[in-house]
């Protein structure tokens, strides 16, 4: 033992590379980008399939909780209000009173 810590058996890194369609957005670099796009399942079955994953997520972190709060859907509450404002912009930026002089 050295300094009171046990040595255990060497750490290995991982013994073959993660194909890039198969690593997360965050772990994907800027110019494997493309191809990794490219590599992601882009039918009608595909899109649901991943709106589905992001539902699972979403609910399971924020609504799912033993101990929740009002963040979960406050937070969906924001991204509706923010959403729906950037879809009107242009219909309340022609909206507004102006001055003619």
């Amino acid at each position: 033992m050295i300094l009171g810590c046990k040595l255990s058996a060497p750490v290995k890194m991982a013994d073959r590379p993660v194909p890039i369609v198969e690593k997360r957005l965050l772990d994907v670099k800027l110019g494997e980008l493309v191809t990794w796009i490219g590599g992601r399942d882009a039918t009608p079955n595909g899109i649901f399939a991943a709106l589905r994953r992001g539902h699972d997520r979403y609910y399971n972190k924020y609504i799912n909780v033993k101990k929740g709060g009002i963040g979960g859907i406050a937070m969906l509450l924001v991204g509706y209000v923010a959403i729906s404002y950037l879809w009107e912009y242009d219909h309340i930026k022609h909206d507004r009173w102006r001055k003619y002089h």
